[in-house]
């Protein structure tokens, strides 16, 4: 079966390299000459374990094409994905620009049925539009060819985006037609002979989906959130209120851990994008707009219970931050606590030292010589006053505290993801704050 994904980000790459892992035939198109070159010998432009020898693997095998055309294998597929990116606009919602000019680039140069897939998130009626834009473009042309839309969203976590794909919770298409179906049908047949879910509906409910499923997720964080700061104030314990709330099996345990804040590509876009569009309809989505205004205020938790704990006096304090990512097993820091408390500690006056085991080159690209960046964790903490723990990498768990209390100036530790043992710290004689307790 041949494809084609649009886009060569995160999303588009790992479809992409996921399908040809199944026996597609797949073109990855991208406009970026330079990032579709670099593809073509097997460099890949972002983290994520095990994809780039998945990559090399298809591309050796045949199966994986990189273009910057996608005119040139228009007449050889089935199917086009549409993988582009959708940036918030300025009043919070996605900008569709780029998803529409794939449109456009389809219909002016399609000679025969294509069905056209969006994997970008994209806003209820999306799909609508991509139609509109076809045929207006056929329209233009003077001809009249068969086409279809369908809605195929993504659900991949970063750092897990192959297992995600390879064995997915459930994968949810939305399309308008029956010959859509089979088509889409006969692409994820590798996964139905597995037994796992592909859930089909309606194209709008498909794009709602995506949005909902995000929203939901952010949503738990928040409320997380929320209750570890009530903890700290009544004296309970948020670890503890944690465990007996996630025993409810209407609840569960995912995603209530209390932190310094959410970020990345999805859930800040997503949750913005999904109040712009209900504004558009009349509506005020009231939870989500709490939800956004409590992930924003979490992101200077850490930063609060620093300046308290030195009396509101900064300046001159060298500070070390362990983690830079908005979470482990990525470089990406879109939308990262780590850029926020980065900015505060900056005002303050603070010298700030960083590591992240894999997004220390994305740092420098964002925030220059601001920061200094450490070779490993125990460079980073050398003459601190105060170590933040940002991101919670597996090589952070087991430190050498006594290594660690002789480098710092001060043994003073916040804990922004909570994953350590006060009690341990304290016979380390280290001062230790964390979230919610």
């Amino acid at each position: 079966m041949n494809i084609a994904i649009v886009g060569t980000g995160y999303v588009g790459l790992v479809t992409g390299t996921c399908f040809a892992e199944t026996g597609a035939n797949v073109y990855c198109i991208d406009t970026n000459a330079e990032k579709i070159e670099a593809l073509r010998k097997g460099m890949i432009p972002i983290y994520e374990p095990g994809l780039e020898d998945m990559v090399q693997r298809n591309v050796r095998a045949g199966r994986l094409h990189f273009s910057t055309s996608l005119q040139e294998c228009l007449d050889d597929v089935s199917i086009v994905f549409c993988a582009v990116g959708t940036p918030p606009d300025e009043d919070g919602g996605a900008d569709l620009s780029y998803v529409l000019q794939v449109a456009r680039t389809i219909g002016a140069h399609m000679h025969r049925y294509v069905l056209v897939v969006t994997k970008s998130t994209v806003p209820v009626g999306t799909a609508r539009k991509v139609k509109a834009v076809i045929a207006e473009e056929l329209a233009r042309r003077g001809e009249t060819i068969d086409f279809d839309v369908a809605s195929n969203p993504e659900f991949l976590k970063e750092g897990n985006a192959i297992r995600d794909f390879m064995t997915p919770d459930r994968v949810v298409v939305g399309v308008e037609s029956e010959r859509a179906k089979a088509l889409m049908t006969k692409l994820y047949r590798p996964f139905l002979l597995n037994n796992f879910r592909v859930i089909f509906m309606d194209i709008p409910s498909a794009e709602m989906t995506k949005y909902a499923a995000n929203s939901m997720l952010a949503t738990r964080i928040s409320f997380m959130n929320d209750i570890a700061n009530l903890c700290e104030l009544v004296g309970a314990d948020v670890n503890m209120v944690r465990s007996g709330i996630g025993s409810d099996s209407r609840i569960g345990r995912k995603f209530l851990y209390p932190g310094c804040g959410y970020g990345g590509s999805c859930f800040p876009k997503d949750v913005k994008a999904l109040i712009r569009t209900a504004e558009e309809h009349g509506y005020s989505m009231r939870v989500l707009k709490m939800v956004e205004a409590v992930n924003e205020s979490q992101k200077d938790i850490l930063f609060r219970k620093l300046s308290a704990y030195y009396g509101g006096d900064l300046r001159g304090k060298t500070v070390a931050l362990w983690g830079l990512a908005f979470k482990p097993e990525t470089d990406d820091m879109r939308e990262a606590p780590a850029l926020v408390l980065i900015s505060r500690l900056a005002e303050a006056g603070c010298r700030i030292r960083v590591y992240d085991p894999a997004a220390i080159e994305e740092a420098k690209r964002r925030l220059g010589d601001a920061v200094f960046y450490a070779r490993d964790m125990y460079d980073a903490v050398l003459d601190a006053d105060a170590l933040l723990l940002v991101t919670e990498w597996k090589e952070f768990r087991l430190p050498a505290w006594g290594v660690i209390k002789k480098t710092m100036n001060r043994p003073v530790i916040f804990d922004g993801r909570n994953i350590y043992d006060p009690e341990e710290l304290d016979e380390q004689g280290i001062v230790y704050h964390c979230i919610g307790k």
